[in-house]
């Protein structure tokens, strides 16, 4: 994270059962830094970077507030991938950007897009993901239909995230 700067500094609430995600930006680049303040967060990951290995993959971590601990665990999600979570208790996380948001040069992959990769995810994590996903999930609708991954790649834009 070196030459990291941050420009935008964000809090969110979520509800169990709630998904977000999976998006991204350009023009700014923009990368983040993310905790959870209280509950608990499963980050998720999607490799967007044309060209890459992992291309299409996504990977989960599971990041449950500690309030006994001295410390809170951070995780960095940096340009080129997709970011979203998902949350099975009440829980409000902290997210700083790496830069300014630009609603012009935004786009998403849905996190219930069929073509995902989540091979790389631990198989409870994904198992808990499913069962919110294939029950009622609190998602809006601007995530639900965001890109499959095959269409994002189709896009011009996705020459951006080219490795």
């Amino acid at each position: 994270m070196k030459d990291v700067a941050f420009s935008q500094m964000n809090e969110s609430y979520s509800k169990p059962k709630v998904i977000r995600g999976l998006h991204f930006q350009w023009n700014p680049f923009m990368g983040k830094l993310v905790r959870t303040l209280s509950g608990r967060m499963v980050d998720i990951f999607l490799d967007i970077r044309k060209g890459s290995k992992t291309f299409g993959q996504a990977a989960m971590y599971a990041m449950p507030d500690d309030s006994a601990a001295d410390y809170s665990e951070w995780i960095w999600v940096p340009p080129g991938f997709a970011h979203g979570n998902f949350f099975n208790t009440e829980s409000r996380i902290e997210y700083l950007c790496s830069g300014e948001y630009s609603p012009g040069c935004e786009a998403g992959i849905s996190p219930l897009a069929s073509d995902i990769d989540w091979s790389l995810c631990r198989a409870e994590l994904k198992a808990e993901f499913l069962k919110i996903a294939k029950g009622k999930p609190l998602i809006t609708d601007k995530d639900k239909s965001g890109f499959s991954v095959a269409g994002w790649e189709k896009d011009p834009r996705s020459e951006n995230f080219r490795i």
